[in-house]
Order: structure tokens, then C-alpha cells, then sequence
């Protein structure tokens, strides 16, 4: 086994946490069973890290073994990654292909090393028709960075493609066209959508998020549950304080559903507007520049709190459409200009 591979693979090794290490390295299934058997994982983590390199020393492992390692260790840590969503289109005319996974990862892999001298393309498939694919990149005089790679995830017969956010922009480009050409779209465009959820952002897209997550238990009648209101209230206040929390309530699920919204970091608004007056002479008139504004709103689960807030007397309801509107229009970067 190459020295540089065996130091791949031991970087690699040295990031699973040890709870987690038995379980990825079955996943990656390189080493049998009884290979495993041989190894003290309560040893300390440095011993382990020697024995497995031996064994994979002993199995002659490869680049694209210790690639595919990497790539299973990534599918554990996705939230690692921020993710760029990228959508296809077919050329006026074109009809649905059927997809053959062998062709779309030959034709990808064509693209790329016909472009570039050094570049090594890893793939693995998963459930759901989806297909991992790890490239490190290198130049015409370098070889590959095994350790910055870009990830791409691809479900196939779909237009969505998801990437992990990278500083090598000037690859994607070439990333662009593989994936067209491969799955045999027309054109390709960066979506204004982003997140370190992969499960979350794909069913955005697919618009899965009132089926791919459990769902809230709402079959309890409002008027059983806690109102947190005082028992020696005024009883006209009581019904006007139940009337209202029905109506936030029945607009809250109208808007957002009873199911929990997928997971999102950050909604950004950027604003573009001319400055707009009725004094004569105002340096801001004058100005033919737009005044530029930009509003980030961030938490840990972005959608769940908008949800929240209504509810929770912080905000009135209906919420601006521009809160609200987040996963029908796939999207979290908004460019708001005057009409």
C-alpha cells in the first residue's frame, strides 16, 4: 500500500470518534469480519489507528478505497458541510431519459479528467437512487488534495444536485457541466438555497417535508390544552384570551402545517431600493446609487422559531409573507428591489 494512502487513511481514522468507528468501518466493508474481530477497540485510539493500518497494509488497499472510507465518514458528519443546491433543466423538446448509473458515472468522470490532468473521482451509491461522488482536485502540475475535496450529492432521474460548499470556486464551472452532461440536462443554475442539513434542504426541493418528518400529535382539541391562563380572570377576558390563541393557533397551522419544518441556519434579505422624497435638493435624492440593506435572520432550527413566534405573543399573526414563503419558494437568500 502506498505511503500516501495509508496516511489518508489514518487522517480519516483519527477524525471518527470512537463510538462511531466500528459502525463506519463495517459500512465501508474493506475489512472482513474476522479482520474486525482482531482489532481491541478499547485500546487507546492510537493503537487501534496502527492495527487497522496494518490490516488495510496486509489487504493492499487503494486511493479509491481510502476515498470511499472518506466519503462514508462524510454521510455520518453531513451537518460538517454547508450545502449549495444546484437544479437542472432539459433542452425546449427533450424527453425524460432512462438513467443508467454506470454511463452517468463514466460520462462524469470523462468530463472531468479530460479537463484535467490530475483530479481523482470517487462514487457511491446509495439508497433512494442517490449517488455520492467526491472529487479532489489538481492542477496540471499538482496532483490532488486528497484532503479538500468537494462532495457532491446526485439523485437520479432528478434535476437536483447537491453540493458542499467549497473554496475552489473555480472548479465549479467544470463540476457544472459534468453533471449536466452526465445526467443528460441542458443547463445547470446555482439555487438560492443553502444549508448544513442535506435531509432538510432535499425535502425542500422535493417538496417532502410534510412527509419525510414524523409529525406533531394535533389531535388533541385546542380547547384541551394549556392556555396558561388564571383561573380568577375575568371570564371575558378568558373567552377574548381563547378566541385569540384559536386564531393565532388556526393560522399558525395553516401556514407552517402540523408537521416539524425542515432545518434551516439563516434566511437572508438583501434590499435594493431608491431613496424616495419630496424635498427638492436632498443629497439623497440626488443619489442614483440604490441605498443597499442587508437582514439576516439565524438560529440554530430558523424555521421552527418563525413558527414559534406568533404563538408565543412576539410577533402578530399572519407573519410577513417574506418569513413564511421560505419553503414553497426554495430559497433562504432573498433579493428584494422596488418594482
Amino acid at each position: 500500500m502506498d505511503e500516501t494512502v495509508a496516511e489518508f487513511i489514518k487522517r480519516t481514522i483519527l477524525k471518527i470518534p470512537m463510538n462511531e468507528l466500528t459502525t463506519i468501518l463495517k459500512a465501508w466493508d474493506f475489512l472482513s469480519e474476522n479482520q474486525l474481530q482482531t482489532v481491541n477497540f478499547r485500546q487507546r485510539k492510537e493503537s487501534v489507528v496502527q492495527h487497522l493500518i496494518h490490516l488495510c497494509e496486509e489487504k493492499r488497499a487503494s486511493l479509491n478505497d481510502a476515498a470511499l472510507l472518506d466519503i462514508i465518514y462524510t454521510q455520518f458528519h453531513q451537518h460538517q458541510k454547508v450545502w449549495d443546491v444546484f437544479q437542472m433543466t432539459k433542452g425546449p423538446g427533450e424527453d425524460v431519459d432512462l438513467f443508467d448509473m454506470k454511463q452517468f458515472k463514466n460520462s462524469f468522470k470523462k468530463i472531468l479528467q479530460r479537463a484535467l490532468k490530475n483530479v481523482t473521482v470517487s462514487f457511491r451509491e446509495t439508497e433512494e437512487n442517490a449517488v455520492w461522488i467526491r472529487i479532489a482536485w489538481g492542477t496540471q502540475y499538482t496532483k490532488p488534495n486528497q484532503y479538500k475535496p468537494t462532495y457532491v450529492v446526485y439523485y437520479s432521474q432528478t434535476p437536483y444536485a447537491f453540493k458542499s460548499s467549497s473554496t475552489l470556486r473555480r472548479n465549479t464551472p467544470l463540476l457544472g457541466q459534468a453533471l449536466t452532461v452526465a445526467s443528460k440536462h441542458h443547463q445547470i443554475v446555482k439555487m438560492d438555497l443553502r444549508s448544513r442539513y442535506l435531509d432538510s434542504l432535499k425535502a425542500i426541493v422535493f417538496k417532502q417535508y410534510n412527509q419525510t418528518f414524523e409529525t406533531h400529535n394535533s389531535t388533541t382539541p385546542l380547547q384541551e390544552r394549556s392556555l396558561g391562563l388564571d383561573i380568577n380572570m375575568d371570564s371575558r377576558i378568558i373567552h377574548e384570551n381563547i378566541v385569540e390563541k384559536e386564531r393565532v393557533q388556526r393560522i399558525t397551522q395553516e401556514t407552517f402545517g402540523d408537521y416539524p419544518q425542515p432545518q434551516l441556519e439563516f434566511a437572508q434579505y438583501k434590499l435594493e431600493t431608491k431613496f424616495k422624497s419630496d424635498l427638492n435638493g436632498s443629497i439623497l435624492a440626488e443619489r442614483e446609487e440604490p441605498l443597499r440593506c442587508l437582514i439576516k435572520f439565524s438560529s440554530p432550527h430558523l424555521l421552527e422559531a418563525l413558527k414559534s413566534l406568533a404563538p408565543a405573543g412576539i410577533a402578530d399573526a399572519p407573519l410577513s409573507p417574506l418569513l413564511t414563503c421560505i419553503p414553497n419558494k426554495r430559497k433562504n437568500y432573498f433579493k428584494i428591489r422596488d418594482k
